[in-house]
């Protein structure tokens, strides 16, 4: 019997700790127990038994175990330690990265079994005519059976509905387990002759692991292409009927979508994960992928880390997206992890994109994964035609010009939808003093202050600061302030006086912060209704809006002039991934990009619409200048409450590597793009090297280092691994 047990404790601290196992107590790896840290007692989780480097000292016991089986397997504990180690990060912070909010505080781990809702056989002639939301909720959950409340709420529906329904007996509800195994009568996917090729492709490599890079055009049907791979998969398992899959999606504003497509095919086989769910809903989940019902879980970033059962195959939508990578804390890779998780368990793993990152570019190209193309809309649409429109010298109305205002007159005379990207929020970016040339800044972030028409505020969007807005300059006292420039309120707001009988959606993170708020936006949209969208990136992914013919974005000069090395890469997925919105329909679509810069050789080559030409340019001026994928990176940060003490820590660090024997440049310190955040002052230093292991060698010391010195004065410091943002 085990006498000794090692426990990772959410701590910032790179390191497990040992503690005695009382007699008469057994434990088991991945178990959640409570034991004494300090004065306090805290929860634990048994990583591993009478380890073979145990200490020459007293332990203090284990208290007590919260459950007599492990939350977390062997396979996921060894995911979150692998993890611990690449991403250099306090084990135990890891750990309890993977448990939902109600397991971290010391909920039991267990619920009542989900429930999900089905429409029954019953004669609805009794059904009065006037109970229009009754007959429309009957109606969807004959389309979408199995489902639980979570989802019919989203959907639009009220509790009182559902319940009216119930008494008359034309819905009923019933544990979701027992028809998780029961697929929907839905009608098959008829795959056009590209995406069979690329289905057979996929399966070519036979059973176990396999990277697959599915580069498609948007509108290519990659989600019918993973819908009809999955189905294969689950058929070939060696146990169909626990067989799991999971499926990532960068953005809570993807899963509704994604959502309603699995569901008519997979029925109540379809769980969802995201931020946006409540404790209970959290753990409902996890429990349930836990105990290994046969699901297809479809999530953002942290439903990689769930403890799966019988993982099959999983999808990485949108794989060259930012959201992927965790910013703060525990900063993660979920499309990296989905790889190494994908080869833990022997399954396939696929990354879609029509804009694949360079990274996952670079290791096709050097056939460590397999590349699959898909060149072709699907069905009878069309890429839409691409042309720069040069605004120097051009007036403007709230960053529109007159081409593509024109634009937008014809595309609703033709009964069409428009769509126009800017990439703010709020109605200006700036509010400036015309007296003296001043602009009201952040009191605690080196940012100016963006002005919210809607809430009559000026708020930061770093740091969460909001004040109302004087009523003279704060500098020179006097009447000349003035809002500069534009975001998505103002171009909406010009919008809605220019077309005043046609409705402007707006959709960003202000206009969808509550729950269910964008599918009621978008409603009109899938509708087909005549329509203006006006929106941030949230509208640039993966949406399929068939009634938009014109797509605009408003301003394309940033990435070109980024102080960041990705920059152009960013650039080109948003300009290819804003136009495949236009022409995805019968109709062909059309795309105006405003620039200054329109002789700049990366836009006139977006215009062709060839990403994987652009991708081999901007690969090949990486690879020249020696920057990742062509060598490897860390970034380490500092703040503090001067930019002296985050320096100075830093200094000390560089010199430290540069006295090191490894082959790893260093590069800085210098303070980061926006130096000064809540407060706090920011600086940052790279590490880049061609040697991986030798890279990580020299973080891990210096990061011991730091451990072992703490930093005085209320200096903090982060280490980030496979930085994706310099800022």
């Amino acid at each position: 019997m085990a006498t000794l047990a090692r426990i990772a404790l959410p701590r910032a601290v790179r390191q497990l700790f040992d503690y005695r196992i009382p007699e008469g107590m057994t434990l088991t790896p991945g178990q959640r127990v409570r034991v004494p840290l300090g004065k306090q007692r805290t929860l634990g989780l048994v990583m591993e038994l009478d380890p073979p480097d145990p200490p020459d000292m007293t332990l203090k016991p284990v208290e007590t175990p919260l459950e007599d089986w492990p939350v977390l397997p062997d396979d996921a504990r060894e995911l979150l330690l692998w993890a611990a180690r690449y991403y250099q990060h306090p084990p135990g912070e890891c750990v309890f990265a993977a448990l939902p909010p109600a397991l971290r505080r010391g909920a039991p781990a267990s619920l009542p079994r989900p429930t999900v809702w089905l429409a029954t056989d019953a004669d609805i002639s009794n059904l009065p005519t006037q109970a229009r939301r009754q007959r429309e909720l009957l109606a969807w959950l004959n389309q979408h059976p199995g489902q639980p409340l979570t989802s019919i709420k989203a959907a639009g529906f009220t509790r009182e509905v559902l319940k009216n329904l119930e008494k008359r007996g034309l819905a009923t509800e019933r544990t979701a387990s027992e028809d998780a195994c029961t697929w929907p009568d839905a009608p098959s996917i008829e795959l056009n002759r590209d995406q069979a090729t690329v289905l057979d492709n996929l399966n070519a490599p036979g059973e176990g692991f396999a990277s697959h890079l599915v580069f498609g055009i948007t509108g290519s049907g990659k989600t019918e292409l993973y819908i009809e791979f999955i189905k294969q998969r689950i058929a070939a398992a060696r146990d169909p009927d626990r067989a799991q899959v999971l499926v990532l999606v960068p953005e809570i504003s993807l899963t509704p979508q994604t959502l309603a497509r699995f569901e008519t095919h997979f029925g109540a086989r379809i769980a969802v994960w995201h931020s946006a769910l409540n404790a209970t809903e959290r753990l409902s989940t996890w429990t349930r992928v836990r105990e290994g019902e046969p699901l297809i879980l479809i999530g953002t970033r942290s439903a990689v880390l769930l403890p799966y059962a019988n993982l099959v195959t999983i999808v990485v939508d949108e794989e060259h997206d930012g959201s992927y990578k965790q910013m703060e804390g525990f900063r993660y890779s979920a499309r990296d992890l989905a790889i190494y998780r994908a080869w833990q368990s022997g399954c396939p793993v696929i990354l879609g994109s029509a804009t694949p990152s360079l990274e996952s570019w670079h290791n096709a190209r050097k056939q460590r994964y397999h590349l699959h193309r898909l060149e072709r809309r699907a069905g009878n649409a069309t890429l839409p035609r691409t042309d720069l429109v040069d605004v120097r010298s051009r007036p403007l109305s709230g960053g529109l010009s007159p081409p593509l205002l024109e634009a937008i007159d014809q595309t609703l005379e033709a009964g069409d939808q428009a769509l126009l990207f800017i990439n703010r929020r709020g109605f200006s970016p700036v509010v400036m003093c015309f007296e003296c040339g001043a602009p009201i800044e952040c009191p605690h972030c080196d940012a100016r202050l963006t002005y919210h028409r809607y809430d009559n505020c000026l708020r930061c969007h770093h740091c969460g600061h909001q004040q109302a807005v004087p009523r003279t300059c704060p500098e020179c006292g006097k009447e000349g302030l003035n809002a500069v420039g534009q975001g998505t309120e103002k171009t909406e707001s010009v919008l809605a006086e220019r077309f005043p009988e046609t409705p402007v959606i707006r959709i960003d993170r202000d206009s969808t912060r509550r729950r269910g708020r964008l599918d009621e936006l978008l409603a009109p949209v899938r509708r087909g209704e005549p329509c203006i969208l006006v929106g941030t990136q949230m509208l640039a992914k993966g949406h399929d809006f068939p009634g938009v013919t014109l797509a605009g974005i408003l301003d394309a000069d940033g990435g070109l002039f980024s102080s960041d090395f990705r920059g152009p890469e960013h650039l080109a997925q948003l300009v290819i991934q804003v136009s495949g919105r236009a022409g995805r329909g019968e109709r062909g679509g059309r795309v105006l990009i405003q620039t200054c810069q329109s002789g700049h050789p990366l836009l006139t080559q977006l215009c062709t619409g060839d990403y994987p030409s652009v991708a081999d340019t901007l690969l090949q001026e990486r690879e020249e200048a020696g920057l990742p994928p062509a060598s490897f990176m860390t970034a380490l940060r500092a703040e503090a409450p001067t930019m002296a003490d985050s320096l100075a820590l830093l200094d000390d660090l560089a010199r430290r590597a540069e006295a090191s024997p490894a082959p790893v440049s260093v590069l800085g310190p210098f303070p980061a793009i926006i130096a000064r955040k809540a407060n706090r002052h920011r600086a940052q230093i790279l590490f880049q090297s061609q040697d991986r292991p030798a890279l990580h060698r020299l973080t891990n010391q210096l990061c011991r280092y730091l451990e072992q010195n703490r930093p005085a004065g209320g200096v903090r410091w982060a280490v980030d691994v496979d930085p994706q943002s310099l800022d």
